[in-house]
Order: C-alpha cells, then sequence, then structure tokens
C-alpha cells in the first residue's frame, strides 16, 4: 500500500478575533454538519447531500500524511516490519555463525565427511559382525534398509540417514555373513585411510573446545534476544492503533492544527506481532531446552560405555572437548552414527583391518617365493618390516625356521600349530604377544630361540618357559644403568638349553646364564669393548665344550678357563691380550682342539704352547707376532694354522713335521722365504701366502697333490714354476694370482686349470 497514513483535519469552535476568512474556513473544516435551511412556502429548496470542504489540494494532503506520519504514530507501529527482520538476521547469524567461521565451520564439515563415510564403509559392517559377541550390527542393517526412503543429502561432503535412534531398536535379528566378510583390497585400503583421518582428526580437535564456546555463546545470546523481544514487544504491541490523533502546527501551511488518522497497517501489523510473539516464544523454548541441555551434563566428555557393552568392542576410547561435544550433537541426530564411527576408534577393529589387509598383500605363492635356507640349514621366511604377521605364513606347512624383523605389534595366534616342521623363531626388534594355544606348541616344538632388542622390556616373557629350547641368541643391551626391576630373568626352567650366545655389554656373567650352567655346552658373550670382570662363575660350567668371549676387554687369559675340563674350543677374540704365558695352563684341557687368539695384541708365542698337543685348530692372526717359536710344529695334530696379519718373518723348517695341516696362512706378513720342508705337508688343501716378500715359489710345491686353493698375489715373483700343474686339484678360480704372473705358466698348465 502506498499511502502509510491518511489524515483529515479537525474542525474546532470558531473565536472572535478571527477573521472573516479564518471564519468560513473553521465553519467549512467543522465536522458538524449545519442543519439544512428550512423551506418556505413561497420558495421551496431542493437539498444535496454534500461532505464537507476544506479548500485543501493534494499536495496538501500528502504533506499532512507526511508530517503525521513523523510526529503522531508511535516507532513501535512504524518500524515493526524492520524489527522483525532485524530479529530474524541475528537470530539467523547467531545459529549459523559457526557454520561459517573458518575456527569452526571447518571442523564440522571435516567430522560430517568422515562421520558418512565411516558410516558407509563396508569395513563398519564386518568389524561390527565380527568383533561383536552378540551380534548387534544385525540392528544396523535393520535400521539401513527402513531407512533409505529418508536420506538427507547434506550437501557435497555426503549424506547422512536419517533413522531410528539406536537405543529405541531392541529386536535382534541375522547377519548375512557372507556380505559382512566381502572386503576387497580397495575398500581394504580405504578403510585403512579412514583410520588414518579418524587419528589425526581426533588429534586435531580433542585439543580445543572452540565449537562447544561457540554454541554455548550463541545459545546464550539467542535466549537473552528472545527474552528481550517478549519483553518489548509484549509491552508495546498496544500501541499498534487505527486511529491516531495528530496534532502539529502546520497551520499557517494547511489552515489547519488538528487531524484525525488512520493507520492503514494498523489492523495487520496488530495480528502479525501477536503472531510474531507466538513464533518466537516457540523459539525461545527450543533455545531454553537447548541451554538446559548444554548444562545439564558435560558435554566435553563422551563415553563409549553402551557402544562397548553392545558390540563387545572393548578397546573403544573416551573422547572429550569437541569432538565429544561433536558426538553428543550427532546422537541427537541418532546415535547409531556414534555406533559405527566407534569401530575406526578402536586399534583392535584396526588391527583386524590391517591383518586382512596384510593377507590380501601377502598370498601363500607370495611366501614361498621369499624362502631360503639360513646358516642352520632350515628353510626359513624372513619377513622384514611389515605391518604385522600375515596370516598366510601358518599355510606353509614346509617352514622350518621363521625370521621377524622389525615388525611392531606381532601377534602369533593358535594356527601356529599347523606348522609342524617350524624349530627356529628370530625376533629382531619386534614386540610380541602370543596366544595360550601358540604358546603350548612352541613349548614342544621350537629349538632355536634368536631375540634382537633395544630395551630389555622387550624381551618375550613367555621365552623363559621354552622347556625343549636347546639354542637361545640374546642380542641388545643388558648393562646395568637400566632400572633395577628390569632383569633377564632366570633361565632355569631351559631344561634342554644347550648353547647361549649374548651379544651385550655386560660387566659380568648374569646369574640367569650361571642357573642354566650346569647343562650349558656351548657359551658365546660378544661383549661390544665392555670390560668383563669376575668371571668365577665360568667353573660351574662343568659341562662346556664351546667358550667365547668376544671384545670383551681381556688383559690376560680368565683362569677360571683352565677349570672347563669338557673344553673343546676356545676364542678369545678382539681383546686387549698382550701376553699368553698362562697357555701353559691349557695342557690340561685334554679335549682342547680349536684355540682362537686373533685379533690381539700378542707379540710373541710362547715354548709351552708344544704341550698343548691335542689342538688341531689355531688362529693367531691379526696380532703382533715377529718370531715363530720351532716349538709350535711339535703340536702335530694341527690341521688349520692362521698366522696372516703379523708381522712374521721366517717360517722354521720345523713346519714339515704337520702332516695333518690342511689350512695354512701367513697372508700379509714380511716373509722372504718358505722352507722346503713346507711342502712334506701333502694334506695341505689351501695355502695363503700373498702380502708378503717372497720373490721365487719352489718348483717343489708340485707334491702338493691335494692343493685347491692357492694364494700367491702381492708378492715379487716373476714367473710360476710349471710344477703347479702337478696340483690336480688346483682349478684357475683356486688360484688368486696376477693375470700378468699367471700368464708366465705353459699353455698346456693354464689350459689345465682353466677346465672345470
Amino acid at each position: 500500500m502506498q499511502d502509510k497514513i491518511i489524515c483529515l483535519p479537525k474542525r474546532v469552535q470558531p473565536s472572535q478575533n478571527h477573521s472573516s476568512v479564518s471564519n468560513v474556513s473553521q465553519a467549512v473544516a467543522s465536522t458538524t454538519p449545519l442543519p439544512p435551511p428550512k423551506p418556505s412556502p413561497t420558495n421551496p429548496v431542493t437539498v444535496e447531500m454534500k461532505g464537507l470542504k476544506t479548500d485543501l489540494d493534494l499536495q496538501q494532503y500528502s504533506f499532512i500524511n507526511q508530517m503525521c506520519y513523523e510526529r503522531a504514530l508511535h516507532w513501535y507501529a512504524k518500524y515493526f516490519p524492520y524489527l522483525v527482520l532485524i530479529h530474524t538476521l541475528v537470530f539467523m547469524l547467531c545459529s549459523n555463525f559457526w557454520f561459517k567461521f573458518p575456527g569452526s565451520s571447518s571442523k564440522i564439515e571435516h567430522f560430517i565427511s568422515i562421520l558418512g563415510k565411516c558410516f558407509d564403509s563396508p569395513w563398519t559392517t564386518r568389524a561390527l559382525s565380527e568383533v561383536s559377541g552378540e551380534d548387534s550390527e544385525d540392528k544396523d542393517n535393520r535400521k539401513n534398509n527402513m531407512s533409505r526412503s529418508n536420506t538427507i543429502q547434506s550437501g557435497p561432503e555426503g549424506s547422512l540417514v536419517n533413522s531410528q535412534s539406536l537405543k529405541s531398536i531392541p529386536e535382534k535379528f541375522v547377519v548375512d555373513k557372507s556380505t559382512a566378510g566381502a572386503l576387497d583390497k580397495k575398500e581394504g585400503e580405504q578403510a585403512k585411510a579412514l583410520f588414518e583421518k579418524v587419528k589425526k582428526f581426533r588429534l586435531h580437535v580433542e585439543e580445543g573446545d572452540i565449537l562447544y564456546a561457540m554454541y554455548v555463546r550463541q545459545t546464550v545470546l539467542k535466549v537473552i534476544k528472545f527474552l528481550i523481544i517478549i519483553a518489548y514487544n509484549s509491552a508495546l504491541v498496544s500501541k499498534v492503533q487505527f486511529t491516531v490523533d495528530c496534532n502539529v502546527d502546520i497551520q499557517d501551511m494547511t489552515g489547519y492544527k488538528n487531524f484525525s488518522c488512520n493507520h492503514t497497517m494498523a489492523h495487520l501489523f496488530s495480528k502479525l506481532s501477536f503472531c510474531y510473539l507466538c513464533f518466537v516464544s516457540i523459539y525461545g523454548l527450543t533455545c531454553l531446552y537447548t541451554l538446559y541441555w548444554l548444562f545439564y551434563r558435560s558435554l566435553r566428555e563422551y563415553s563409549f560405555e553402551y557402544v562397548r557393552q553392545e558390540t563387545g568392542i572393548d578397546d573403544i576410547p573416551d573422547v572429550k572437548n569437541d569432538f565429544a561435544f561433536m558426538l553428543h550433537m550427532i546422537d541427537q541426530y541418532d546415535p547409531l552414527y556414534s555406533k559405527r564411527f566407534a569401530v575406526f576408534l578402536s586399534e583392535v577393529s584396526e588391527n583386524k583391518l590391517k591383518q586382512l589387509n596384510l593377507n590380501n598383500e601377502w598370498t601363500p605363492d607370495k611366501l614361498r617365493q621369499k624362502l631360503q635356507t639360513n646358516a642352520h640349514n632350515r628353510l626359513e621366511l624372513p619377513l622384514i618390516m611389515l605391518s604385522g604377521l600375515p596370516d598366510t605364513v601358518f599355510e606353509i606347512t614346509e617352514l622350518q625356521s621363521l625370521k621377524l624383523e622389525i615388525i611392531k605389534n606381532v601377534m602369533i595366534p593358535a594356527t601356529i600349530a599347523q606348522l609342524d616342521n617350524l624349530q627356529e623363531l628370530s625376533l629382531h626388534q619386534c614386540s610380541v604377544k602370543i596366544h595360550s594355544a601358540a604358546l603350548s606348541f612352541l613349548k614342544e616344538n621350537l629349538k632355536v630361540l634368536s631375540v634382537k632388542f633395544d630395551d630389555m622390556r622387550e624381551l618375550p616373557p613367555w621365552m623363559y618357559g621354552l622347556r625343549n629350547l636347546e639354542e637361545l641368541y640374546l642380542v641388545g643391551s643388558l648393562s646395568h644403568d637400566i632400572p633395577k626391576n628390569v632383569t633377564l630373568e632366570s633361565l632355569r626352567d631351559l631344561k634342554s638349553l644347550k648353547i647361549l650366545s649374548i651379544k651385550s655389554n655386560v660387566s659380568k656373567i648374569p646369574q640367569a646364564v650361571v642357573d642354566v650352567s650346569s647343562h650349558l655346552q656351548k657359551m658365546c658373550i660378544h661383549n661390544d669393548g665392555t670390560k668383563l670382570v669376575m668371571l668365577n662363575n665360568l667353573k660351574k660350567m662343568t659341562n662346556l665344550t664351546e667358550l667365547e668371549l668376544v671384545h670383551c676387554d681381556l688383559e690376560r687369559i680368565p683362569h677360571a678357563v683352565f677349570s672347563l675340563l669338557s673344553l673343546q674350543e676356545l676364542d678369545l677374540k678382539e681383546n686387549n691380550l698382550k701376553s699368553i704365558e698362562e697357555i701353559v695352563s691349557f695342557q690340561h684341557l685334554r679335549k682342547l682342539t680349536v684355540l682362537k687368539l686373533w685379533h690381539n695384541s700378542i707379540t710373541y708365542i710362547p715354548e709351552h704352547i708344544k704341550k698343548l698337543t691335542s689342538l688341531e685348530r689355531l688362529s693367531f692372526s691379526h696380532n703382533k707376532i715377529e718370531v715363530l717359536p720351532s716349538h709350535l710344529f711339535l703340536c702335530n695334530k694341527i690341521r688349520y694354522l692362521d698366522l696372516s696379519y703379523n708381522d712374521i718373518r721366517f717360517i722354521p723348517p720345523e713346519v714339515g713335521v704337520l702332516q695333518s695341516l690342511q689350512y695354512f696362512s701367513i697372508t700379509c706378513n714380511k716373509v722372504e722365504s718358505l722352507p722346503d720342508e713346507l711342502y712334506f705337508c701333502k694334506k695341505l688343501k689351501t695355502l695363503k701366502i700373498g702380502k708378503n716378500s717372497l720373490s721365487v715359489l719352489s718348483p717343489k710345491i708340485g707334491n702338493l697333490l691335494f692343493l685347491s686353493y692357492l694364494d700367491v698375489k702381492g708378492n715379487h715373483f716373476e714367473v710360476l714354476p710349471p710344477e703347479l700343474g702337478d696340483c690336480r686339484a688346483l682349478k684357475r678360480a683356486g688360484l688368486v694370482v696376477e693375470d700378468a704372473l699367471f700368464e708366465t705358466l705353459p699353455s698346456d698348465v693354464r689350459e689345465q686349470m682353466k677346465t672345470e
């Protein structure tokens, strides 16, 4: 309507001092009609009904309407529609601000996106059907089918299904297990990516409570706004009147001062204001309920207790801050979403998914391609840096050795019992849990266990109960700077243990080792340079046949060693031995056949060594020996003699006494000539004389008919004797020599060596 208000002048009683024009105007403008003239019999009059004349033109009326609208009409009646518009905009701003503010909108959009993907993921259905003890996921399937027609689109981020509340459906029904189990590789990878997204999202959102604080503030603001609107609207609604008296001093311009006006919109505004109050009251009550919901309980914490009870997934964590608040919000829509979302917070569920993806990636055929023979001549499967242990491993029944390296959270299931031939297990930097049935199997069948660890806490506690274990290899720190309550537990239950190897940094033999000393046959300690002291416990190892004390910073041969009457092999590699006068005490060890004193600082060999007549293998390589005593060669049972990397200049002719000698090495010394007696050792198969100062190789080398390996490289030879052709076992691959020097041999000899 164009005219907001319509006004007419009022007539008032005329005053005597007014002008005649004014009297006429006031009389004409009077609202009380004058009595019509009385007709006379001599002069009849015809009466015509007319309104009161004001002598005002259209412009004056428009001016009067405008002045009265501004001066007389109440502001509430004038601006009511604008107030409604402003209040509505404020309410909209309060309700939608957090959807537009970058700090909160990104979280909400991301949450809705992840929530929709988690709800629709095939893994959710499978995880709930597998882990739940009561098939609670069946409820989800029915509700999902019932609500497909009520799908609500939530924009490009996905859709949410409007279904009944989870708590309102107590019925149970059957799950299609085949459908739940059908999860291909692509779906598995998508579910894996969802787990990572949920982890990162939870880590980010749980840090603050901006969403909760913003929602509380906007709700409080809406409640305050509601109260203000109700208060002033209730008080001012009566100000909207149809008739309005207007008194404005515009008599000089119009000739009138008092006007009666009609507010054309008053009736409509009056009805709309009452309706508006009703609508605002309903909206305000909703806001009050929301405020009550916000403060009735803490919305900064969310417990999945009912989900844990219903699904059987016990490791779903409770959440807090904005993450908890958004889950409370989604519960107001449908708790089913929270239940399905909770699957992606469970480590049990994630581990099952990883296991499924792992099984899809590592098929039995692919695993069989990785089989190889290890140092113990067993068929071994090495698995390195995987996300877990594939179940398909247990389908390779021919497997004898399983090597797991840098694999976290390994779970050995009961299906390991399918590996009837399994005897060896290697765990290198792996955290391992084991099923009770699997442990029973390992107790009966496992013979060899190797564990490499960074911290003693990583040692599997179940290894101390492997009663049939024969060999145990430990690599890791066992030093005393670790907490006192963390120790190597007793090995006394390992009744069958025969070989124990410890590569660590111990300062003394651990008590756990002493517990198995009575039946231990071989012990190796590689000590990484840490000085090993207090070796008296060695005396208790009466059945020990092999002993290795490597890199233990020993300056003398430990006296406790001389009490080991069953000892057959002794290795003291990489120590700090300089003098070995105690070697005479080895004569009491009648069974000692192997003595390795290599990589030390020994400067001479005492004559007492002649008393070690049982020696068959002797190594003095990488020392500082300059002179070889002739008494050394009285140990006539020696088959292996390594004197390489010393400062030896002369080989005594007594070397010919060693008729059993098969291996002889003087590589990297300063020898200038070889005695002819060396060639009396006719059983010699390997001769290493490279990197010396030799200038002539005796033709008598042809006497070594069994010689199959000869190293002469790095000397001053000009020619090789043609008698090398008599060494029928020597081939070109076994002759280490410069190519030019090889060409000095007769062509027939060269051809003979080149033929396989």
